[in-house]
């Protein structure tokens, strides 16, 4: 929230830019002026990732400077990163979809319930779960857009109503024997030592910087979250680009969901609150890197296995059961607090 109103204070001289039909290279100028661009403050969190695995390397070498922990770590996060790749579009257009916690955790127990219950052959489930997380987005977009209500609040019910839906459609109860070909697809099949699904992850971050930093869908959403005004009096789809960024965030979180059984096999119907803190985490986080006060997928790629690799140090050292949310949330409000930092050093500099 902080990010958002860090960037508004910029959005008028931005959004004149626009306006006035400047140049595509006046307006990556616009755009450039909103970052820092000091690259101790883009690599900062990088160069804290390379030490940290230095110091727990020095302090655990037998276990933690192994290929076998490596590979646990970028195997086992790359559903939080997909998670945290979606969540990436409503932020940047100045929503919050709190709900993506409930939509993976939902998506993940329809799978099962579908697959290994009902008997429905998995390439049916997929597309059916798929379809089930666009109906969520487009009732969040709904309520958000249409009606007006603040996202925060709308994405907080759905998740939450997710939550209790997820417990009645599985009766409360871990479901297993999703099918072996998603398993396979997704976590036991590997490639250079790790699980397909980090692949995926990859591939789903070359697409998601893609579209954010070489469409205009990118830069309209980047305008939307500096100054809903401004963007209209610039002739963009306001209302449109928000819709997308809701429905987008919801999509990937279902997606996420059958990545997430194919990766354990099974379902939980309480595994979805636990993606929600480290996903803003990461988001957060993520826009303090490469692109400094703004919300990047190469931050939040690195800001995710950032925190999974500090983690996975103090649970070697000891440290376990509640180190994990302990670090998620201090992380969390250090990521805002650089972020406002950030912000305040951008309308110093312009």
């Amino acid at each position: 929230m902080a990010l958002v109103s860090g960037w508004r204070t910029s959005a008028e001289r931005a959004g004149a830019s626009f306006a006035t039909g400047r140049s595509s290279g006046g307006l990556r100028s616009a755009v450039r002026r909103v970052g820092v661009g000091d690259l101790a403050y883009r690599y900062a969190i990088l160069i804290a990732w390379v030490l940290v695995i230095v110091v727990f390397g020095a302090l655990r070498p037998g276990t933690f400077l192994t290929a076998s922990n490596f590979q646990t770590i970028f195997g086992t996060q790359a559903v939080l990163l997909i998670l945290t790749l979606g969540l990436l579009f409503p932020l940047i257009a100045g929503e919050f979809d709190l709900s993506i916690g409930g939509v993976i955790g939902f998506a993940t127990m329809l799978t099962a319930v579908l697959n290994v219950n009902d008997g429905i052959a998995i390439g049916y489930v997929i597309p059916i779960v798929i379809v089930v997380g666009l109906l969520i987005g487009l009732a969040n977009a709904f309520f958000v857009v249409r009606i007006g209500v603040h996202s925060f609040v709308v994405t907080l019910g759905t998740g939450t109503v997710l939550v209790g839906v997820t417990f009645g459609i599985s009766n409360s109860q871990t479901i297993g024997g999703v099918s072996q070909w998603l398993v396979n697809a997704v976590e036991q099949r590997v490639l250079l030592g790790l699980p397909l699904v980090f692949y995926y992850s990859v591939a789903l971050t070359l697409v998601v910087w893609y579209v954010l930093s070489h469409t205009p869908i990118g830069r309209f959403l980047l305008f939307v979250g500096l100054g809903r005004d401004v963007a209209r009096l610039s002739s963009i789809r306001v209302d449109a680009l928000r819709v997308g960024a809701l429905v987008t965030s919801a999509l990937v979180a279902a997606v996420a969901g059958v990545v997430l059984a194919g990766s354990l096999g099974a379902a939980d119907p309480t595994v979805g609150d636990s993606y929600l803190l480290p996903a803003f985490a990461g988001a957060f986080l993520g826009s303090t890197a490469i692109q400094p006060d703004r919300f990047n997928p190469w931050g939040a790629f690195i800001a995710v296995y950032f925190l999974v690799t500090g983690i996975t140090g103090l649970e070697l050292l000891g440290y376990s059961g509640w180190v994990e949310q302990v670090f998620y949330g201090s992380s969390l409000v250090l990521a805002v607090t650089l972020s406002r930092l950030i912000a305040r050093k951008s309308r110093l500099a312009a």
